[in-house]
């Protein structure tokens, strides 16, 4: 399953550590000789997961193994943030070489089968970030029986899928065929005459409608609000080993220092751009209207209430599942639990509260 491969359009590291940290960072050894825990967190470049390369960058963490940023003073933790493409983060976390992933909930569902995760941090949803755009078509009805390109298995399939039914459609009359989002963007923005219909996200909806004349939305992720979540989540077996749970805490913690700076009229286009630096390299303007339609869980009362709502409880997440098994993604249902530690996806706000209550 595959939210976020790479884009082909940056090159990627492998470690997280840029030039021009802000030098605010201490050794991990404290006055009695002892080294603080040491956890590993996968982000791959997405605008709410950009935040950690952005904390780092700013010094709240450091990211190379050793050192500590002020949050990991303050947790006595050392977050070693590894950054890659997002099909390799997905490896690391699924193969247990990495203790915590940003990941989406839609992804989170085939590495619990054999890791018991914890879902810790709702960091954004997608609000319109993930879109169909289509040429030479007006409804939905032009598209059936033409093919819509994009990658199958995906938030992209289920985004498409979810819009048909919501319309009230037979999905089999709209041909869905697999192909790199970068790719099918690349095809349409190119004016291939076979590729009328794409189903990609942001930055390549962006790309696209600036690009190909007569290209537009012909729907997209804003009509199923809070669907697509993306997330951090640790191995249950990690939170267990000492430390883990003050390494849960700094995440959420710096997540929401960085979301403060954001808002901040001061800090905040300073941090936007440092964002968009890391995501694809947009500049400010494109990343304000990145961050409208991938919409941030800013706060933790909003964190709080997602995990907490009835609908993404019972309606949402069982929802997600049932098409990952319908499509070949699971092979079989993962417990889900809200807060219940026998989970094999157990969705918790116990940190966020944690952080909260400092």
């Amino acid at each position: 399953m595959k939210y976020f491969p790479s884009l082909g359009l940056c090159a990627f590291m492998a470690f997280a550590g840029c030039t021009g940290k802000e030098s605010t960072t201490t050794s991990n050894v404290s006055a009695d000789g002892a080294a603080a825990p040491a956890f590993t967190l996968a982000w791959s470049e997405y605008p709410s997961w950009s935040v950690f390369g952005v904390a780092d960058e700013q010094g709240l963490i450091d990211g190379d193994e050793g050192a500590m940023g002020e949050i990991e003073t303050k947790w006595n933790v050392d977050i070693v943030l590894k950054q890659a493409d997002y099909d390799t983060c997905l490896l690391f976390y699924g193969s247990s070489q990495t203790d915590a992933v940003c990941i989406t909930n839609m992804d989170t569902l085939p590495p619990s089968l054999t890791r018991d995760s914890v879902a810790i941090l709702p960091t954004s949803t997608s609000v319109g970030a993930d879109a169909c755009i289509v040429v030479g078509m007006d409804s939905i009805d032009d598209l059936k029986g033409k093919t819509t390109f994009g990658l199958e298995m995906s938030v992209s399939q289920y985004c498409f899928e979810r819009n048909l039914e919501l319309q009230g459609k037979t999905i089999e009359d709209f041909p869905f065929k697999n192909m790199d989002p970068g790719a099918a963007a690349q095809a349409m923005q190119s004016g291939q005459a076979a590729t009328e219909s794409i189903m990609v996200w942001n930055p390549f909806v962006m790309q696209t409608l600036r690009t190909r004349d007569g290209a537009k939305v012909l729907f997209d992720s804003s009509t199923i609000p809070e669907e697509i979540i993306d997330m951090v989540v640790i191995g249950k077996d990690s939170l267990g080993k000492p430390g883990g749970e003050a390494f849960a805490a700094a995440v959420v913690d710096c997540f929401y220092e960085i979301c403060k700076r954001m808002e901040d009229p001061e800090l905040g286009d300073k941090t936007l751009v440092q964002l968009g630096e890391k995501f694809s390299s947009l500049n400010l303007e494109d990343m304000q209207e990145v961050v409208k339609q991938t919409q941030f869980y800013s706060t933790p009362e909003a964190g709080m209430e997602l995990f907490n709502k009835e609908k993404f409880q019972n309606e949402t997440m069982p929802q997600v599942v049932d098409f990952c098994v319908s499509h070949g993604i699971v092979d079989n249902k993962p417990k889900l639990g809200f807060g219940d530690d026998s989970a094999q996806v157990n969705f918790v706000t116990t940190y966020i509260e944690k952080v909260k209550a400092e």
